[in-house]
């Protein structure tokens, strides 16, 4: 799973979260900060308002929460939602020396590597590295 820190990096570079079945958040707020929630129709579920999404905790789950602003979660986006939002740049993931490598290709047509221990970490830095790339670009 994707580093809290990572997450929050990608949160604070803009990466827009629509919540949909199946994906992972904490809850910012530090008591509850250690949790990892998944999104299901059943248990949790994203509802837009014109005020803005909530997750909504239906029935007994988790008893001490009706529900929380998006803004108030943090994503924890999978592997293959990361990889997605790589595009085209993505080349691939290999393993070497105990970490995960992926390899996108630079706007120069040169291949990079974002190394990390774990594959979704190494997914976050090549999609951090593309979203600087193209702030700074």
């Amino acid at each position: 799973m994707i580093s809290d820190r990572l997450a929050r990096e990608l949160e604070d570079a803009g990466l827009r979260w629509d919540p949909a079945p199946g994906d992972r958040f904490r809850i910012k707020a530090e008591a509850l900060s250690e949790d990892v929630f998944i999104l299901s129709h059943m248990v949790i579920e994203a509802r837009t308002y014109p005020s803005g999404t909530v997750l909504n905790f239906n029935g007994t789950t988790e008893w001490a929460l009706d529900n929380v602003a998006k803004d108030d979660a943090l994503w924890l986006p999978r592997e293959d939602q990361l990889r997605e939002y790589l595009g085209g740049t993505f080349r691939g993931l290999a393993r070497d020396d105990g970490e995960y490598v992926v390899t996108t290709s630079g706007g120069d047509g040169e291949a990079r590597e974002h190394r990390a221990p774990d594959a979704e970490d190494a997914y976050a830095r090549a999609l951090l590295d593309l979203v600087h790339r193209a702030v700074a670009g």
